[in-house]
């Protein structure tokens, strides 16, 4: 059951990631460092503290008796990933949510997935995996044939994104806005190998949730795994990611004079204000639930694997409700509606290969 609970838990996620982006397209007369910005806020801000608040009661204490290499490794793979989180905003920008999420997350997958593997192949840490299990284990070999299936399916959805910019001129006003095939994919290389860092952030403030697990353990006996753990490490992490993201757009806003959005009497402040707030809380969740499902799957590449997937699942998903590819030709259609069922069976091979293991 816990395997079950814990893909149910990562697909909860995934929606709430690859969903964040909607009511950023419907914010009017706002520049994309007005609204990002503000709804950045809400997700490395705001919302974290009060959920750790709700969940951890004692997180400060926790952050705070940890030691300074834990919390520094901890917000370093914090900024960088923030750099990754930035850009991925300019890469859906450029590419569409469908595209660009696919290629981002795609490679971030890869990345997270597998890098920290080869890390505790020459430090062995109880718990973790080497590059050795997935060649010599069948739960091992298992994930790695869900990973490449669903490379199979991010570059499905990558071929349709090529082909879509051939057909750009038959394509809607609202769907060719913004879309940049060359300039999009160099900011979603770089944003898919940076993201990466969010799993590494995870795995340098492990000791904090670590704390935060053997304490409520002790209230709790005989429960499993606290399902809020990482609640405390997410706090530190996401300190990196606002510290990047905060200072890129204040750049902007200086740079284009654009902080006179938030005072425009022409733009829907109010619902703009709300759109953002929405946005930013929501991409949150998609890492409250990451936490639970991880405390079920454990922290290894099959519960970064599935977190993904699902994102680039729900991403593609709703290319093709707000009608990313209309215009395009069936091929093209074909090969997203592919990529999409792809990502599915990818899925269900690492959600099984779970139940090998047990």
């Amino acid at each position: 059951m816990n395997a079950v609970f814990g893909v149910i838990f990562h697909f909860i996620g995934g929606f709430a990631s690859g969903s964040f982006y909607v009511p950023y397209k419907k914010v009017k007369g706002w520049s994309w460092e007005s609204m990002w910005i503000l709804g950045g806020l809400f997700s490395w801000i705001i919302v974290p503290p009060i959920a750790a608040m709700l969940t951890i009661p004692n997180f400060i204490e926790i952050i705070k008796s940890a030691n300074n290499t834990i919390l520094g490794y901890t917000f370093l793979f914090g900024l960088l990933w923030g750099i990754g989180g930035l850009t991925y905003g300019l890469g859906v920008r450029y590419l569409g949510v469908s595209l660009g999420s696919s290629i981002i997350l795609g490679l971030s997958m890869v990345f997270g997935s597998l890098m920290p593997s080869i890390y505790y192949f020459f430090n062995k840490a109880e718990g973790k995996h080497g590059i050795d299990y997935f060649f010599t284990t069948q739960s091992g070999i298992c994930i790695l044939l869900g990973l490449l299936v669903c490379v199979l399916g991010v570059y499905l959805c990558g071929k349709a994104g090529v082909s879509k910019e051939k057909h750009i001129t038959s394509l809607s006003t609202a769907s060719k806005s913004d879309y940049n095939f060359g300039l999009g994919i160099v900011v979603a290389i770089v944003s898919g190998i940076l993201s990466a860092c969010f799993n590494f952030g995870i795995e340098a403030g492990k000791p904090m949730a670590d704390v935060a697990n053997t304490l409520w353990k002790s209230v709790n006996p005989n429960q499993g795994e606290f399902l809020y753990q990482n609640n405390v490490t997410y706090i530190v992490i996401l300190w990196g990611g606002f510290t990047t993201n905060f200072l890129w757009c204040l750049y902007l806003l200086i740079k284009n004079k654009t902080f006179s959005d938030y005072t425009k009497s022409k733009a829907p402040r109010g619902k703009n204000f709300l759109l953002c707030a929405l946005a930013g809380t929501t991409w949150y969740l998609q890492f409250f639930f990451y936490g639970m499902g991880e405390s079920r799957l454990g922290n290894g590449a099959s519960s970064w694997i599935l977190h993904m997937a699902f994102i680039i699942l729900i991403s593609n998903a709703w290319g093709v409700v707000l009608k990313e590819w209309k215009g395009v030709d069936r091929s093209t259609y074909r090969s997203i509606i592919g990529g999409i069922l792809t990502i599915i069976i990818s899925i269900c091979i690492v959600g099984f290969a779970k139940t090998l293991e047990n």
